[in-house]
């Protein structure tokens, strides 16, 4: 079985516009979530983590140029825009051509262009835009991929089934490299659904602390780019080297009260990866703030006996992006490799869950190798990847 590198990567979230600009504001401890009052997106206040719209129109004018697309801004939905944005700059940092027969594109969205369900949207863009089909047809046509899309939509595990997905495509031989990108965007839509459950916090959210109230949503973009052969020009190799996933068939929105699923996912993911637990260096958690998610987390990490390895959660910084979310955490995560630095678990005081885990309540600098990454979502479904430095 062929090795995957992760060969460039790329986050959008709002932070900013790529993986620098985002590890930057993660190191200084910054969180990109504030209350909006935007009754395009919900009647009341709320607080949310939102792309700069101002940025995300110039930034895509300039690839348009870049690409030398003829059509208008116009043509393109928010979302569009972003995946787009997000792509281009990650393949800047690879010598990947998408048009090569041998590279696939694979999208994570949990609703795609949901938005264009509202009224304002109707007349301005073709009804089958809200397809996820037709959202990949876009992205697709404006980078020339040759082979058909790979969707993956699978709740908020999403964007970390795609990277397996990928890396199993790859390790096969199927293909040499993978653009693994994943996005979602704050709508009434998603927003209303999250209030109806009463999981949206008043606040900041808080994963793992002992006040956690709730998840914050965001929007945000993210994209990996993979490949069988070895990244050029750099002495710092990032594998990804095994991935799980696994359902606990407990509840339609709530997760496994025990953990074990989600510790089921973790250890095989482990031991695909030829890693020893004791190996494991950081754990990127799911981190909602939510206080069954953070609470079976927790129990899952317990079972697996990984207590004592720095934990954090990306969702205090730009919330819960949904589709996004699993490439995004993992674009940082890698960054974390990168520079040997674990990004504190922002909002977190007050250890609030029954195991004893390590949440990094200050930036921890150390020698970072070997990594999990879990998500757990909606229908009970987990997930679990492990990244190898060398």
């Amino acid at each position: 079985m062929k090795t995957v590198y992760a060969v460039s990567e790329n986050i959008i979230s709002s932070l900013g516009f790529t993986s620098r600009e985002n590890l930057e504001s993660l190191l200084s401890g910054k969180t990109g979530i504030t209350v909006h009052h935007n009754e395009t997106l919900y009647p009341q206040p709320v607080p949310l983590s939102l792309v700069d719209s101002v940025q995300l129109e110039q930034r895509f004018e300039s690839v348009l140029a870049e690409y030398k697309k003829q059509h208008s801004p116009a043509f393109f939905t928010r979302l569009e825009k972003m995946l787009i944005l997000s792509a281009a700059d990650a393949l800047r940092g690879s010598s990947i051509n998408p048009e090569n027969e041998k590279t696939i594109l694979i999208l994570s969205t949990t609703k795609g262009n949901i938005d264009l369900l509202e009224d304002r949207f109707m007349a301005k863009f073709d009804h089958n835009r809200v397809y996820l089909w037709a959202l990949a047809s876009v992205i697709r046509n404006f980078f020339g991929f040759k082979n058909t899309p790979l969707i993956i939509s699978n709740a908020c595990i999403s964007g970390v089934i795609a990277l397996i997905a990928a890396s199993r495509l790859l390790r096969s031989g199927t293909y040499d490299s993978a653009v693994v990108t994943g996005g979602d965007i704050a709508t009434e839509f998603v927003i209303s659904g999250f209030q109806s459950f009463q999981a949206l916090s008043p606040e900041p959210c808080k994963p793992f602390d002992l006040r956690r109230n709730g998840l914050s949503l965001g929007e945000g973009c993210g994209s990996i780019v993979l490949s069988s052969n070895p990244p050029e020009n750099t002495n710092v190799r990032i594998m990804l080297m095994g991935g799980s996933v696994s359902n606990d068939a407990n509840h339609i929105s709530g997760p496994s009260r025990t953990g074990e699923e989600l510790s089921m996912a973790i250890t095989r993911a482990m031991n695909e990866s030829g890693i020893e637990k004791a190996g494991l260096d950081y754990i990127s958690a799911h981190g909602t703030a939510t206080p069954f998610n953070d609470e079976m987390e927790a129990k899952a990490l317990s079972l697996c006996n990984l207590n004592d390895v720095p934990v954090n959660s990306f969702k205090g910084y730009w919330g819960h992006t949904l589709g996004a979310s699993g490439v995004m955490e993992s674009a940082a995560l890698i960054g974390s490799m990168k520079t040997n630095c674990i990004y504190k678990s922002v909002g977190f005081e007050t250890p609030g869950v029954s195991e004893r885990i390590n949440i990094a309540a200050e930036t921890i600098y150390k020698p970072v190798n070997n990594c999990l990454k879990t998500a757990s979502g909606f229908g009970g479904c987990n997930a679990a990847l492990v990244f190898q430095k060398t």
